[in-house]
């Protein structure tokens, strides 16, 4: 007699479930697929109407991206003669390449802060969230919900107050001020996941280590930190998307020295208007960090999601 379980699919449910998540999986993905293929047209083609699927790739996008033009004569044009592949694509609108764009530079500052922020992030917030998790501390619950409720807050309720106070502290438009800022937005959300993983993890592997003579310090490095892994590894995702995303206050904190992809890639400006093949290959490259990111934690991420579900 063959048993049989109510948590038991039949292969049609299991055939129905899948194709429901490709055909998800395919929609989410479609408005990517059309970003990138963006990157790759010419200006008239990444604004005909209707929108055209087949079409003649070029490099103009990410040429205009990374290059600043300027246009000139014709008799300027015919006595000096494109030098590279990338002049001989700008020469069609009588334009010359005369150096590099700032995009360079604004995507190596969203890598500065981004992940400046993201490692303080998780290093403050995994010292809160153990000494929340093991030791008892006075109003231990108001001072949780204190921390959350700095995340409840829309960034641009404090945007005055922060642009005043970084004046006065010299800290607008710096590296040191972005990522101070968005550590601090980001530490609420780093604790509260945090805890949540340090609790999970029983104390009695923390107590064997203390008998076998380790540290508080030691056991926690050695016996918490691998433990909780998974949840950092969850955690470290979330603060850098934000910081990677975040725009309010990248626009009104930052101008030049500082400033990140996401306030300077609207800026660009094409020949009578936005740019839209430099702008969707600018939105490309940006969206490949934080991917590369998240799939290198993919298994710690699927893991962290389902950490702790299921109790013994």
């Amino acid at each position: 007699m063959s048993s049989f379980s109510v948590t038991d699919t039949s292969s049609r449910t299991k055939r129905i479930a899948g194709t429901l998540v490709i055909v998800y999986a395919l929609i989410t993905m479609l408005p990517l697929v059309w970003i990138g293929a963006t990157g790759f047209k010419s200006p008239a083609d990444a604004i005909s109407y209707p929108p055209k699927v087949v079409f003649s790739p070029t490099l103009e996008g990410y040429v205009n991206l990374f290059t600043t033009r300027t246009r000139q004569t014709q008799e300027y044009l015919q006595n000096n003669p494109p030098t590279n592949w990338a002049d001989e694509i700008v020469r069609q609108y009588d334009m010359v390449i005369v150096g590099p764009s700032k995009f360079g530079e604004r995507f190596l500052n969203s890598v500065i802060i981004g992940f400046g922020s993201t490692f303080l992030s998780i290093f403050l917030g995994t010292l809160a969230a153990y000494a929340f998790s093991r030791f008892k501390i006075p109003l231990a619950d108001d001072l949780l919900f204190f921390i959350l409720s700095t995340r409840m807050m829309p960034p641009i309720a404090v945007a005055i107050p922060i642009f005043l106070m970084y004046r006065n502290l010299g800290l607008s438009d710096t590296h040191l001020g972005m990522i101070l800022l968005y550590t601090a937005v980001n530490i609420s959300l780093a604790v509260w996941l945090l805890k949540g993983f340090i609790d999970e993890i029983p104390r009695e592997y923390e107590e064997a280590a203390l008998i076998d003579g380790y540290t508080r310090f030691q056991a926690f490095y050695k016996v918490v930190l691998p433990q909780a892994a998974t949840g950092i590894a969850s955690t470290a995702i979330f603060c850098l998307i934000f910081a990677w995303n975040e725009y309010a206050f990248a626009v009104l904190l930052t101008s030049a020295t500082a400033q990140t992809a996401p306030p300077f890639i609207p800026t660009i400006i094409g020949i009578g208007g936005l740019d839209w093949p430099a702008v969707a290959a600018g939105a490309t490259l940006f969206l490949l960090p934080v991917m590369i990111f998240t799939i290198m934690l993919r298994k710690h991420l699927l893991r962290g999601i389902t950490f702790g579900a299921v109790r013994k």
